[in-house]
């Protein structure tokens, strides 16, 4: 079973105006950075221009994220990415000349005063939907968030702490099954999948948004 999807946490969004806050932008790529290739691909996109998207709508974000904040009406973080996703996406498949949101670029490449702001707004002004995404989007979601922590985890437990949790809480196996199967009390099968489990809350936590 894979845990419920949290949302991003508003504080680690706060973070995201500041370019050089590696470490949130490295949580925000690593969930988010999937979900928008794999929707590439599924809009058609070949391989290249499904990562040629993903650097996009992170560079729209980028330099849109403070504006976007500053929205009473913003709705959801990953509602708002993902729309602009989609709208990146459409643009690859109508093959328009394509550059860069937000690069104040003429055709002839020279820049004009008040496009790089324009580009900026219409991003930061992109409405995000009232209702949920997609239960396949909000599914990949979950995967991406439950992966991550589960990768995160797995280097700071042993195996069968790692298995005491991994049989009972996700193949479903009974606690007595595991204790026998792993050679250890029901005891510590309890304990070991409380311990994972407690982790798992603590690094979702990261990804939780307040409306």
């Amino acid at each position: 079973m894979i845990p419920s999807p949290p949302e991003t946490r508003a504080s680690l969004i706060l973070r995201l105006p500041d370019a050089a806050d590696v470490a949130a932008w490295d949580q925000i790529v690593a969930i988010y950075g999937p979900l928008v290739y794999r929707m590439g691909l599924r809009q058609g996109l070949q391989a290249a221009d499904a990562d040629d998207l993903v650097q996009e709508v992170f560079t729209a974000v980028a330099r849109s994220v403070s504006q976007w904040l500053e929205r009473s009406d913003r709705g959801k973080f990953r509602a708002w990415l993902l729309t602009i996703a989609r709208n990146i996406a459409v643009n690859f498949l109508t093959r328009r000349r394509h550059r860069p949101i937000g690069d104040g670029g003429n055709h002839d490449g020279r820049n004009r005063n008040g496009a790089q702001d324009s580009a900026r707004d219409w991003v930061a002004d992109i409405p995000a939907p009232d209702c949920e995404l997609s239960g396949e989007f909000d599914l990949e979601y979950r995967r991406e968030v439950f992966r991550w922590a589960a990768d995160q985890i797995q280097e700071t437990v042993t195996d069968k702490t790692w298995q005491a949790f991994w049989l009972t809480h996700v193949d479903g196996r009974s606690i007595a099954d595991v204790a026998e199967h792993l050679g250890i009390s029901t005891g510590n099968v309890y304990i070991g999948r409380s311990r994972v489990m407690s982790r798992f809350k603590e690094l979702t936590k990261q990804f939780e948004e307040v409306e």
